[in-house]
């Protein structure tokens, strides 16, 4: 799931955040190198709309972003502070909007598909009433109450966040909901540091600086298997940041490329072994490179069948599975992003 509006291009002041924000489609364009889809295989994500919004966000913190201040603070791109409102509201916010509606898209995706992956989304960092982070919206939380309240038989949901930072916001959001079960592995020494968001984390994995692949990848096979066996998901939420990546200027541990691929392939073997529809985002990630080595890795999960024709078709497959894909995704929509 992905479209162009993803990008967010205004006169270079992207370029100061670290966030690489053009990496969704530099992911989508190395897929098409390497000929795993065109762009009449891709379901385009649509706005979210006020009213789709309101379904977890409040009205007081949605009118919050009519504040350019407000919105500088959240994206922690001080320069913004001083645009109109109208600008910041078509170049910053109408992104995160799309990326939103992409996300909530690949929900319904995933239920009927088997799997999808919404190329960006991820905004973990955003409860309902409150953004930071570079997060405005809070898209994992309302993918998961559209499941819940508008697709029969999803009651239950497991959240996998694996960005190197604590997913404070969508902890926050189901902090006493019994129908949410969140597993979090993060640097423990890095923002947000929010002990109270902390209290919802079912299964907490704090890491230390510098982390590398061998001790990491065990503990996430361990602790995946261990969360899906204690709790039977109707659906997985994977935030794959990649902020983990050695160097990264924000994450602090030190996973090589190879090692998120193999995070990537733990987490999806995991929970298709277990028939259980996984959504994937692509969150956190600070470095050039970050595009491709998401690109990589779904391309290893294509190689491995676990996304591949034997089973649930979805938005990456065959030519001949597009309508029944975007024809999912719009039904869906026709509930909600109008």
């Amino acid at each position: 799931v992905y479209s162009p509006d993803y990008n967010i291009t205004f006169m270079g002041l992207e370029k100061l955040h670290p966030f690489d924000a053009g990496k969704w489609g530099k992911v989508i364009n190395f897929l098409k190198e390497e000929k795993l889809i065109a762009d009449d295989l891709i379901v385009q994500a649509r706005e979210a709309t006020d009213e789709d919004l309101l379904v977890v966000h409040t009205r007081r913190y949605l009118n919050k972003l009519k504040w350019s201040f407000v919105v500088a603070a959240i994206t922690e791109i001080p320069p913004v502070a001083f645009l109109p409102n109208f600008v910041v509201q078509r170049k910053v916010l109408k992104p995160l909007r799309t990326q939103t509606g992409g996300t909530i898209m690949a929900g319904k995706l995933a239920v009927d598909r088997g799997w999808a992956i919404n190329v960006g989304g991820g905004f973990h960092h955003c409860s309902s009433d409150k953004g930071g982070g570079f997060c405005a919206y809070a898209d994992i939380t309302l993918a998961i109450k559209f499941l819940f309240e508008r697709v029969q038989g999803v009651s239950r949901a497991t959240i996998i966040d694996l960005d190197a930072h604590q997913g404070n916001g969508h902890e926050r959001d189901f902090m006493d909901d019994p129908r949410v079960y969140i597993m979090d592995a993060y640097n423990r020494y890095i923002y947000p540091g929010d002990g109270f968001a902390k209290r919802a984390i079912k299964r907490k994995v704090e890491l230390e600086w510098g982390t590398e692949d061998s001790e990491y990848l065990q503990k996430v096979h361990t602790h995946v298997e261990g969360a899906l066996n204690e709790f039977k998901p109707d659906i997985v939420v994977y935030n794959a940041g990649t902020d983990i990546l050695d160097g990264d200027p924000l994450g602090g541990l030190a996973i090589s490329p190879q090692g998120i691929v193999k995070r990537d392939e733990v987490v999806f073997r995991a929970a298709r072994s277990r028939g259980v529809p996984v959504l994937m985002v692509t969150s956190g990630g600070y470095q050039k490179r970050t595009a491709r080595i998401i690109a990589d890795s779904i391309l290893n999960l294509h190689s491995l069948g676990l996304l591949g024709r034997d089973r649930p078709a979805c938005a990456l497959g065959s030519p001949s599975l597009q309508h029944t894909v975007t024809d999912s995704a719009k039904d869906f929509s026709n509930l909600s992003l109008q």
